[in-house]
């Protein structure tokens, strides 16, 4: 059964995903597509939200959008530039600002017993983020909130169930942002606000059980959050006629590789462990360029995949642990984004696996993928567990790849991620890891001279890994740590502290 539905149409914006998990985070499915891409509007579609956008509404190549059935028809909130679009395209009048309008902003006027407003105080603070301002509107549009310097801070139209705002009300400076989009989609579009981790499982688990019957299915595990929800969850549905999968390519972290297959033991799912780390160096051996590795990486993983997975019978179905961000990003306004690093999970799946592919989690976000595993039972040690790159630390040795390096850079990152839960910090911290440099620099031990390797150490705090910053970790750790790594590992004689924020920089250095 479909969930009622929130459509949210992309206009390219920085903040769309972020309206989807606000609309989320109320209990109430929303989906979003490309302004251009406007799916069928079924009657689970409650109501429409339009984005913001990097355009300017004056552009000659403004995003256009299609409305006819669904301005009047269905309620409908535009966004920033989804709100000056509703103005300037219905014979109002948009231009460009003397100054950008750019952060906080307080309600200066709220219009009493306004639906969208309601609960809303004057004073309420707004995130403003826009470089256009409307200055007049369309004969039956009607001003309901205004700030000190924006009089179209909000506005309705007469006779209908549309709605505009300029602010962001998805943004956490928006203090009352959660209440407005509320009122709209729980009120006004009488969205039912029940999508919850519990109704989520129950209503995959049978439509697993009716798509995929008694037919066998192969999972990759990765011992990440993502992969082993999505294997509890096909458990649920179908059993032992899951089968997964977890490789050793000799560049996990630690002890990882017996660690997860532990964990896994106790949880009912049938994994096959294959430690394939031979293989998987030998073939990086004198390869420095990332992509190189990436892609090295990805076709020895498939074939080690491939040749395990043989040796299941009557396979039908490959499963992944694919989530909402890498769906949303592959069908973008713009199509596919450029790429900054191929993807490094199992991807592009070769013509010779002729499986048909099952993705259970394509439409959560990581943080309800969380709260799924937990209403699943799966321990919180899985589910906190920070995300760790596809090729693993194969990324982290900057340069050509080494038995010897992997050591080095395990021992170095051991350290650190275990100082992190000694003191604390671990739950903090989004994503953290040591990076080993391609260059040596001189020290001094006891009486002698050295000439070792340098290591970083990359700590950040984020929500999906699309934006971060770094984590302001406390002096004393770092020395304590910088310490323990400089005397107990052999080779390494600098540590550093990355302090790079995405963007401009990326989370990992390759």
């Amino acid at each position: 059964m479909t969930p009622d539905t929130i459509l949210i149409l992309d206009f390219g914006s920085q903040y769309t995903q972020l309206i989807a998990r606000r609309v989320r985070e109320l209990n109430v499915y929303c989906e979003i597509h490309p302004y251009n891409k406007i799916p069928e509007l079924t009657p689970e579609i409650k109501g429409v939200i339009l984005s913001g956008s990097p355009h300017s509404t004056l552009d000659h190549n403004a995003p256009h959008p299609d409305l006819t059935e669904i301005k009047g028809k269905l309620p409908l909130l535009g966004v920033c530039y989804g709100a000056q679009y509703l103005a300037l395209n219905f014979g109002g009048k948009v231009e460009k600002s003397k100054h950008r309008e750019y952060g906080r902003a307080n309600l200066s006027f709220i219009e009493e017993g306004s639906d969208l407003f309601k609960g809303v105080f004057k004073g309420s603070q707004v995130w403003m983020s826009h470089g256009d301002t409307i200055m007049d509107l369309p004969e039956n549009y009607h001003v309901e909130a205004s700030t000190k310097d924006v009089r179209v801070a909000g506005y309705r139209i007469e006779g209908e169930t549309t709605y505009g705002i300029q602010f962001h009300p998805e943004v956490y400076h928006s203090t009352d942002g959660k209440t407005i989009l509320s009122n709209f989609v729980v009120d006004i579009a009488g969205a039912s606000a029940d999508w919850t981790p519990a109704s989520f499982i129950e209503d995959t688990v049978s439509q697993l059980k009716a798509k995929i019957g008694d037919d066998q299915v192969v999972l990759g595990l990765s011992g990440g959050v993502d992969s082993t929800v999505t294997a509890v969850l096909l458990s649920e549905a179908i059993g032992d006629n899951l089968h997964c999968i977890f490789v050793n390519n000799g560049l996990l972290r630690k002890n990882e590789f017996e660690n997860v297959l532990k964990q896994y033991e106790g949880m009912g799912l049938n994994v096959t462990g294959v430690d394939a780390s031979d293989r998987f160096l030998d073939q990086l051996a004198g390869k420095k360029d990332p992509e190189e590795k990436r892609k090295i990486i990805g076709r020895v993983f498939i074939e080690v995949f491939d040749h395990e997975a043989m040796r299941i019978k009557d396979v039908n179905w490959l499963a992944q642990g694919t989530i909402y961000p890498d769906v949303i990003e592959s069908v973008s306004v713009n199509g596919p984004s450029a790429t900054i690093k191929s993807h490094h999970n199992v991807g592009g799946l070769p013509d010779f696996m002729k499986l048909k592919i099952v993705e259970p989690m394509n439409t959560l976000f990581k943080d309800e993928v969380r709260r799924v595993g937990k209403e699943l039972g799966i321990a919180d040690e899985l589910l906190g567990r920070h995300p760790f790159p596809g090729p693993g630390l194969a990324i982290r040795i900057l340069g050509d790849i080494t038995q010897e390096k992997v050591e080095i850079l395990q021992e170095v990152d051991h350290i650190f991620i275990e100082g992190l839960k000694e003191h604390g910090l671990y739950d903090d911290v989004w994503q953290a890891g040591a990076i080993l440099l391609p260059v040596q620099s001189v020290g001094v031990m006891g009486d002698e001279r050295t000439y070792e390797q340098v290591v970083a150490l990359r700590a950040v705090e984020s929500t999906d890994g699309m934006t971060a910053d770094w984590v302001h970790l406390p002096y004393t750790f770092l020395a304590e740590i910088s310490n323990k790594i400089i005397n107990r590992v052999r080779g390494v004689n600098r540590v550093v502290y990355d302090i790079s924020s995405k963007p401009p920089a990326t989370i990992e250095w390759e």
